[in-house]
């Protein structure tokens, strides 16, 4: 559990309240960039912009990431990286926005229950877990679906799965302080996924 109190925050919830004010009034998304383009969430728009790319950072040549132990470059994708690639901050962008849609948030609405009608806060936050730490997981380390934040989301327990999420804290077999202020109360300049997460319910 938590090893910092949780607590709502006011920049937290200017956050919400920005990516709320540019949503459209139908289901909770944002526009599309170009026609033809699938409207983006508004949770996804929320956990890109607040928690993974400050968190993750921008590297436009791939480098090996010594904790998970694979190449990886943008902001943390690792999907068929190999040494000695670059890419632009727009081609990051690009890359970082439809790998969330699918490969986190609509594999999300499909292990929790009613997860688009879920607070947009909780959504965000569980969306970016599962950016860091896996959708399904495995036996030994579950995903967000499997996991006990999960579990508590889909119960409608919201501020318990807020707090559950922050166990995954480390890196390596080890408690990692970056991973701690991540999942928990963030820093001085990056807003943490558990602050966020209670600032909208």
């Amino acid at each position: 559990m938590p090893r910092n109190k949780i607590v709502s925050s006011g920049r937290a919830k200017a956050a919400i309240a920005a990516v709320l004010a540019i949503s459209t009034s139908i289901g909770g998304v944002l526009m599309a960039r170009t026609p033809g383009e699938e409207p983006t969430p508004a949770a996804v728009r929320l956990a890109v912009d607040k928690l993974i790319i400050p968190w993750e950072g921008l590297v436009l040549k791939s480098h090996w990431d010594r904790y998970a132990k694979i190449w990886d470059i943008c902001y943390g994708e690792t999907k068929g990286i190999k040494p000695g690639m670059v890419k632009t901050k727009a081609q990051c962008h690009d890359m970082l926005m439809t790998r969330v849609v699918n490969d986190y948030y609509k594999p999300l609405t499909k292990c929790v229950a009613g997860f688009d009608k879920k607070p947009l806060s909780l959504q965000a936050t569980l969306i970016s877990g599962a950016y860091n730490f896996g959708v399904e997981g495995t036996k030994q380390r579950p995903g967000v679906c499997k996991s006990t934040a999960g579990r508590l989301a889909r119960e409608g327990r919201y501020r318990e799965a807020c707090e559950a999420q922050t166990a995954f804290n480390k890196a390596g077999g080890k408690v990692v302080i970056g991973l701690v202020n991540r999942r928990e109360m963030g820093d001085a300049q990056r807003i943490g996924e558990a602050e966020l997460c209670v600032s909208g319910l």
